[in-house]
């Protein structure tokens, strides 16, 4: 078994009316190379006539946002000329590469009609060398991805292969990502290489993992080993769980970019003040 290294715990920080956990970074972890930032919105139920999410035309460079939609829905524009509405179940996969602008905003229903709502975005960082490829979008529906079903347990692969299914999003960096939804009493594992990075976030319910309890909105750290990665549901549990290999790059980061120096934060700055990231046409 991997051992635990050590057991991260969310900061609350709302955005307006959005209840919203930092999960990454925090005062004890800056990031699991290459996964950098994940923040959990929710669970809430919005009213009727609400506001809806609150993340209206911004700018992204040089990584990559995982938007899983758990509860209620979201509507993704941006300005590569994409744009979807995913619902419960859906998962959203954007490559930032060299630059666009995006929003992520609620439905028009949704705002006419509210409802619970859950949503967790995750960054995944990019290589030096993909850090100005040309943007990416890709957004699916719940019965768009495969599963692995089992008795107590669907795994949704999203990227690289599990168990010989393959995950439908393309990974620049190599990453293996699914979710686990495991029913009490049952459990998951899997064969994880030693020189990789494991993201381990329980977004629901309470597992066992190497004889700990580990409750909800805990981000589990791991030390790099050899051992397989395996847990219990101790009640019904709905977990991120991803790895690859560390980039070992420089990260610099400030506000929605993530480069290797500040010189390339800088111009990131300077060419998305020049429009050089797209015309917003919404």
């Amino acid at each position: 078994m991997r051992n635990i290294k050590q057991i991260h715990q969310p900061h609350y920080a709302p955005i307006r009316d959005l209840v919203t956990y930092g999960v990454i970074p925090t005062r004890t972890l800056d990031y699991l190379d290459p996964f950098l930032f994940l923040n959990h919105h929710g669970y809430q139920v919005y009213p009727k006539n609400n506001q809806g999410l609150p993340f209206g035309p911004h700018p992204h460079r040089g990584m990559e946002t995982v938007t899983f939609i758990l509860d209620g829905d979201i509507k993704h524009q941006d300005s590569t000329g994409h744009t979807s509405v995913m619902k419960a179940g859906g998962v959203q996969w954007m490559t930032a590469g060299k630059g666009l602008i995006h929003a992520e905003t609620s439905s028009e229903e949704f705002m006419k009609e509210g409802g619970p709502l859950e949503i967790l975005q995750l960054w995944i960082n990019l290589p030096a060398s993909h850090k100005m490829m040309e943007p990416q979008y890709k957004g699916l529906d719940k019965d768009d991805i495969p599963t692995i079903s089992k008795e107590g347990v669907v795994v949704q692969v999203l990227s690289g292969s599990v168990e010989g299914t393959q995950g439908p999003f393309e990974s620049v960096t190599g990453v293996t990502f699914t979710t686990v939804s495991c029913a009490a009493g049952y459990s998951w594992s899997m064969d994880i290489p030693a020189e990789d990075t494991i993201f381990f976030y329980i977004v629901r319910g309470n597992v066992r993992l190497n004889n700990r309890s580990i409750g909800y909105r805990n981000l589990v750290e791991f030390d790099y080993q050899e051992g397989k990665l395996s847990f219990d549901a101790i009640e019904d549990s709905y977990i991120l769980l991803g790895h690859c290999k560390p980039l070992d790059e420089p990260v610099v980061s400030q506000g929605p970019f993530v480069m290797n120096t500040e010189e390339e934060i800088y111009q990131a700055y300077s060419d998305y003040q020049r429009g050089l990231f797209g015309r917003w046409n919404f």
